[in-house]
């Protein structure tokens, strides 16, 4: 068995605002593992500016990968447990090679005949682009949409009256993620005015890292709290524990990409259910590699609540993918 690596830019057809600035292209890495013949692909979909292992070394401990790739797995996953992302595309790797083609969990929905409901999602920008978005949303089908906010809440308010004046909730659910765009006592008042609006959740209202702040937002909020950044750099079991316990939210958001692949995401899950915490995973730009590996890990967990993966369309210069949006529904193209 033998691994090799190479970087790879993913270029934005459009520049893609969120609360971090405008994002005009992606990086990411292809890791290839190699035995008997067959290939197995996997991407190590690192997120700058924001993944826990976005440091000067990473490339080396990409390298220190390949040239330990055929060691055990739980001594590797021991040694990569500082680096989620290049653990996540070990994983995927593995996985194709076990199962070819551009399969990593093999099913009804690699097989085409279930697909998995997503969220819209809108990105940031003034209100006739954000506008623009909602309605193309609408018009392919969308039951449910997520929007970016924390940049101009006045303005991301007015849009989200005019919306719920259009749609009731039974109609259309919204979501927002505010990317902890708010200070403690801002999020007080847009909590209550998101839950005016009915509103489905908001993800990470204040920066990660305060969980006294967080713990007090959830324990009262009338609008569910769901955590998302606050997760990632959380590695150890017993803080994992902590973190829900002290914080107690309604959700939390899996991206595999940051918190430690499919294995990681199974432990968050399963401490969720256990405090009767909701969840859904959400992609986090990776290229088509890792986002199929995504959606074939989340087709498995069998949550009926609409997921947040992405459809591949945000870049000039991806590759080939099996997934097919129809509506709101993704599907395997087989």
């Amino acid at each position: 068995m033998t691994g090799e690596y190479f970087r790879y830019l993913l270029e934005f057809k459009r520049p893609s605002g969120t609360s971090r600035g405008v994002l005009y292209e992606k990086e990411t890495f292809i890791l290839e593992i190699l035995e008997n013949q067959k290939k197995g692909v996997g991407e190590c979909a690192v997120f700058r500016g924001l993944s826990f292992d976005d440091r000067p070394d990473y490339e080396e401990k990409l390298q220190w990968l390949c040239e330990n790739i055929q060691k055990d797995p739980e001594w590797l996953k021991e040694g990569l447990k500082e680096f989620p992302s290049i653990w996540f595309g070990y994983e995927q790797a593995i996985l194709n090679l076990k199962h070819g083609g551009n399969i990593y969990f093999p099913g009804e929905f690699t097989e085409g005949r279930k697909a998995i409901v997503i969220n819209g999602l809108i990105w940031m920008g003034d209100i006739a682009f954000m506008e623009e978005q909602i309605q193309d949303k609408l018009d392919q089908g969308f039951h449910c949409i997520k929007l970016k906010i924390g940049v101009n809440w006045k303005s991301e308010h007015e849009i989200l009256q005019k919306l719920r004046q259009k749609f009731s909730k039974e109609v259309l659910e919204l979501r927002v993620d505010a990317n902890g765009g708010f200070d403690k006592n801002e999020a007080k008042t847009i909590l209550k005015q998101l839950n005016e609006l009915d509103i489905h959740s908001i993800e990470q209202p204040i920066k990660a890292g305060n969980w006294d702040d967080m713990a007090e937002l959830c324990a009262v909020t009338p609008t569910p709290i769901a955590l998302d950044e606050e997760l990632i750099g959380i590695i150890a079991m017993d803080k994992k524990i902590n973190l829900l316990d002290a914080v107690k939210p309604q959700f939390i958001i899996l991206k595999p990409s940051l918190i430690g692949g499919f294995s990681g995401s199974d432990e968050w899950i399963s401490l969720a259910e256990e405090r009767n915490i909701g969840w859904w995973i959400t992609s986090a730009l990776e290229s088509n590699i890792g986002l199929n590996a995504i959606a074939q890990y989340t087709f498995t967990k069998k949550n009926p609540m609409p997921q947040g993966l992405g459809t591949g369309s945000l870049f000039f210069n991806n590759f080939k993918s099996n997934l097919d949006l129809k509506g709101e529904l993704l599907y395997f193209k087989v």
